[in-house]
């Protein structure tokens, strides 16, 4: 996957060593960017992709961290910029359904725990980010948000599709706050995405079998499915797109 408006743009991307965020981190690499990718416990894959990118003459600068501490995300985002000598995109894709609960399983320590990872944690690193992004001329946020969000999800995802709904407004509410310093804010909202640790562990092989009947296309989506859509949505500079939303679902649901 080639793109020439991002040749040599400087990347950060959450939890991008795994699933959708590995996708997305390798699409940005064969695009000719630079990237930091945090990752909080997938080291070993967070090593593989820096090494594989510095053999090709690439940058992929691995980062940890846990996103759900203010202090903590903010050093990671500021190591990011420091070691990338800037930042021009930020990617905010770190978030996890936890597991599944229903209305009167949930305790509040598992409701703020789901919060923290899915929504807090893009609060802190948007946060961070912002005046880094602000340096530049233009840049570029991409959110991911869920199908859930737009659906409500399958029994059991209140905390996490309250959560993702919650991401479709940030995203619109800090576009507004941050086009004067010509900075774009969109977000993906993925569909059923087979091919990664969530659905693995959180989805049946009945459910997804009943999942993918009933989407249009006929298929489930994969990583590269969102990559695409997150490299075009981070690529438009000059563009017109902030506020928006991508479904990335085969059809299944229409905003």
């Amino acid at each position: 996957m080639m793109n020439d408006k991002l040749e040599g743009k400087r990347v950060l991307v959450t939890a991008g060593a795994q699933g959708i965020g590995e996708a997305i981190t390798q699409a940005f690499l064969d695009s000719g960017a630079q990237v930091a990718l945090h990752y909080f416990s997938s080291s070993d894959n967070a090593e593989r992709i820096a090494a594989k990118a510095d053999g090709r003459g690439g940058v992929a600068i691995p980062l940890p961290g846990d996103l759900r501490q203010q202090d903590t995300a903010s050093q990671m985002v500021d190591e990011a910029a420091t070691r990338l000598g800037g930042l021009d995109i930020l990617i905010n894709n770190a978030g996890s359904l936890v597991e599944r609960k229903w209305l009167g399983e949930i305790e509040p320590a598992f409701w703020r725990k789901v919060i923290d990872i899915n929504l807090s944690s893009m609060l802190y690193v948007s946060q961070a980010a912002t005046p880094h992004l602000a340096k530049n001329e233009t840049s570029s946020m991409v959110n991911l948000a869920s199908l859930a969000g737009r659906k409500g999800g399958h029994p059991g995802s209140l905390a996490y599709a309250t959560s993702k709904g919650a991401i479709l407004t940030f995203t619109r509410a800090l576009a507004t706050e941050l086009a004067p310093q010509g900075t774009r804010v969109n977000a993906v909202a993925p569909g059923l995405i087979l091919g990664t640790a969530f659905h693995a562990t959180h989805t049946s092989e009945q459910s997804a079998k009943e999942t993918v009947a009933a989407i249009p296309l006929g298929r489930a989506g994969n990583p590269g499915d969102v990559a695409r859509a997150v490299l075009y949505l981070a690529s438009e500079y000059d563009g017109f797109i902030t506020g928006a939303t991508i479904d990335i679902n085969g059809g299944v649901y229409a905003a």
